[in-house]
């Protein structure tokens, strides 16, 4: 399949390749902590398992942190990166209520090489090194296929 190019935001001769793993950031407008709310994290997380379930995405990690959300997800067949982000963030906005997102998001593709199980513990640990509990377990809101 013929890559997917994205938006002249993105570093040049980036691109969307299916079976492409990819640690995505996105980070909520003006940092605000839109998903401290329990209920609004739970939101973000649905939208990110309808990705799953439509096979745009498979999820192998992710964290819901109060200002933002980290990624880490295979890019499923016929998906373009930031058609996937896209839709993720426009479910939640319209579930939340208003605009809650920055333009735009970081991504950063995985090697084949890197050691997965050690970027999804890099992920899932985020509220420990956050300060926010002492142990990723005490943690509502992330999971993950490797820790």
């Amino acid at each position: 399949m013929k890559p997917t190019f994205h938006t002249k935001d993105l570093r040049l001769a980036r691109f969307s390749q299916p079976g492409q793993i990819y640690l995505v950031t996105a980070v909520t407008l003006n940092r605000q902590p839109i998903f401290a709310d329990f209920a609004a994290a739970r939101i973000l997380i649905g939208a990110l398992r309808a990705a799953q379930t439509s096979c745009r995405a498979v999820t192998l990690a992710f964290v819901v942190m109060p200002e933002h959300l980290h990624w880490l997800m295979s890019l499923g067949e016929g998906a373009g990166l930031t058609a996937e982000v896209q839709a993720v963030k426009s479910v939640t906005a319209h579930r939340v209520g208003g605009k809650i997102w920055q333009r735009g998001f970081h991504d950063r593709a995985i090697r084949h090489e890197e050691d997965l199980p050690t970027v999804a513990r890099y992920v899932v640990a985020n509220p420990v090194r956050a300060g926010l509990v002492q142990r990723v377990g005490a943690y509502s809101h992330w999971d993950a296929v490797w820790v």
